[in-house]
């Protein structure tokens, strides 16, 4: 079998042309059934208009939560709440979990963490950790923590 696939000599089709054929072939084409307007589907929203959406984890936001309280009420050293309302990290941890529960328990492990990956692995504790360091150096780990649980989107 001899079979060409480098052939050049193609006649272009004539669109108008090709148009008017079909129209010959089937010149009085039946309409395509309309769908009741209570069974249309939804209009479909092109995706470059649409902003994607992204939840913010439980995580993320009692980290955030609780920086919030901290730049609201202040900071505190060496006192979970502080007479003027000021609290250390895990005071503010407690109160923008609201209560000791999954969140909250990730929150400080995940702020443990990068406090330590900050200032060396010997801290055991938040509260230990908190009373050991300046405002500016526990407000990074904060700052740090929460990127952290976006990426991770917990």
């Amino acid at each position: 079998m001899n079979t060409r696939t480098q052939t050049t000599d193609f006649t272009p089709v004539d669109q108008d042309l090709y148009a008017k054929a079909f129209q010959l072939l089937d010149p009085d084409p039946i309409p395509e059934p309309t769908a009741p307007v209570a069974l249309a589907a939804p209009a479909q929203v092109p995706l470059t208009t649409t902003a994607p959406v992204r939840l913010t984890g439980p995580v993320e936001k009692t980290l955030t939560e609780a920086l919030a309280f901290l730049d609201t009420h202040g900071w505190a050293r060496y006192s979970l709440v502080h007479p003027e309302g000021a609290r250390c990290s895990i005071g503010a941890l407690r109160a923008a979990a609201g209560s000791r529960n999954a969140a909250y328990c990730d929150a400080g492990n995940l702020l443990l963490d990068e406090a330590r990956r900050q200032h060396g692995k010997k801290w055991e504790t938040i509260p230990s950790w908190n009373d050991s360091h300046s405002g500016a150096q526990v407000r990074s780990v904060w700052e740090a923590a929460i990127r952290r649980a976006h990426h991770m989107n917990i």
